[in-house]
């Protein structure tokens, strides 16, 4: 293929990949924004594949191994694990970022002297330094996701002294790195900052805690784009530069537009210091204190919603934990069908990732016309008869609003407890992610039902 023909598909494929990203931005545009994707990723990998005059059964057999692994995962994996999954392939992405930044250094072929060598020594410290971030921090907040490494924000003394010494460090090992490599030396400084750039990731996603984790999993996939794009720059690749500042731009107002949801400060973030504990086993000393819990069970549920006229359904991690959203499809068809008029009020950081919650509806065909953003229904909740929260904690906690002194003061959260009855699914009396106990569960107007959500769920269809 000429190399006209190639360009204009990287062309082609990076419009297509500015059209996906339009069409996730809404749930209704959602499958076509995808079909774009994969339609201009396919573009991109037939135009690159064409371009190789040699090593092409090495390729192949790569692209081989590749996508069975790909498909192996997309098989297997459960929506639960979504999270875990994009964590896990933004670290692939990092670790591609350093092999290509070294092999692009070791390369014998490559002729480059005077400024441009200068210029592409830096692509290549940069591309290995945010790739080496990104890999060691995608890891980290695969184990946090997954509950191998506690939730625990890890907090060490002068942490923040430790990180700027890091970046100064990094910074003066990228000026030794490009005096030596013109010098045709430079892999002492490269392998010195890898392995900072490894530790500062580490270090990093550990001071963050769990209740910050869906924006560190959208801070981590911009940190993936910037990788992709500075890969793109050290091949001299303009779809992967294209492609990698969409990533990473998007990545960055997402992250944005989260912080914002949790009135949290982006710098905050990245300091750590949020949400302390796992969330695994509440103080029962603590929920003595805030009072008692009144309990119903699957039929009461059943007749509290067939009285009501409007229902609000609040899903969280819960909800997915348990696989639930099916039955919960299956409840809205039947009460919609009893001319309740139903909808799902959803949180920007509910689940562990952003906009678990609407691929999980979308999986179930939810219609998206009855599931709403949380600014979108908040201030309906006075008029709502019964709100149903689904394995959601930290984002309908009241004390957010009431008590100043709580590791979630000021994040906006749902308002379920302005409405006329509030039913709570949940195991048991477990904090949430952010370890912080609920008053919510307390309150005169909430009720809960014990017990895995699905199973739960599938007593209250029954009866109703």
């Amino acid at each position: 293929m000429s190399q006209g023909i190639i360009t204009a598909s990287y062309i082609g494929a990076s419009i297509l990949f500015i059209l996906a990203l339009g069409g996730l931005s809404n749930q209704e545009t959602a499958r076509r924004g995808n079909l774009y994707g994969m339609i201009g990723m396919a573009i991109a990998l037939v135009a690159t594949i064409s371009g190789v005059t040699g090593n092409m059964v090495f390729l192949l057999v790569a692209l081989l191994i590749g996508s069975s692994i790909g498909l192996i995962l997309a098989k297997r994996i459960a929506m639960t694990q979504m999270p875990e999954l994009v964590a896990s392939l933004h670290s692939l992405v990092g670790l591609a970022a350093v092999l290509v930044g070294y092999a692009s250094f070791m390369d014998p072929e490559s002729h480059f002297s005077g400024v441009e060598l200068t210029i592409h020594n830096v692509e290549i410290y940069l591309g290995v330094l945010i790739g080496a971030v990104t890999f060691s921090g995608s890891i980290i907040a695969f184990g946090k996701l997954s509950g191998k490494i506690g939730g625990n924000a890890m907090l060490l003394p002068a942490r923040h002294w430790l990180n700027l010494g890091l970046l100064i460090i990094s910074i003066w090992l990228c000026g030794s790195f490009v005096e030596e490599s013109a010098a045709g030396g430079g892999m002492m400084p490269l392998l010195i900052m890898t392995g900072i750039a490894l530790l500062f990731g580490i270090h990093m996603v550990m001071a963050i805690g769990g209740a910050d984790m869906p924006v560190v999993v959208s801070m981590l996939n911009s940190y993936s784009g910037w990788a992709a794009a500075a890969t793109g720059f050290m091949l001299s690749n303009d779809l992967l530069i294209v492609t990698g500042a969409l990533v990473g731009s998007s990545g960055a107002i997402l992250s944005y537009i989260m912080c914002r949801a949790m009135n949290r400060k982006f710098i905050a973030v990245i300091a750590g210091g949020f949400g302390t504990t796992t969330g695994g086993g509440a103080s029962s000393a603590s929920a003595e204190e805030q009072g008692e819990v009144v309990v119903l069970q699957a039929p009461e549920v059943a007749n509290l919603l067939a009285e009501s006229k409007e229902v609000m359904i609040i899903p969280g991690y819960g909800m997915a934990v348990a696989q639930a959203q099916h039955i919960v499809c299956e409840i809205t068809k039947t009460l919609r069908a009893k001319k309740i008029n139903v909808r799902f009020g959803i949180h920007p950081v509910a689940g562990r990732m952003p906009g678990h919650m609407n691929v999980l509806l979308a999986e179930a065909k939810v219609p998206y016309d009855i599931v709403y953003e949380m600014d979108e229904i908040n201030d309906d909740f006075p008029d709502i008869d019964v709100s149903i929260v689904i394995g959601a904690n930290d984002i309908v906690n009241p004390s957010a609003q009431t008590d100043p002194d709580s590791p979630i003061a000021g994040m906006p959260v749902m308002e379920p407890w302005k409405g006329k009855t509030t039913i709570v699914l949940k195991r048991g009396m477990a904090t949430g992610y952010a370890g912080v106990q609920n008053p919510l569960f307390f309150k005169e107007n909430t009720r809960m039902l014990f017990g895995d959500a699905r199973a739960s769920l599938d007593e209250v269809f029954k009866n109703l």
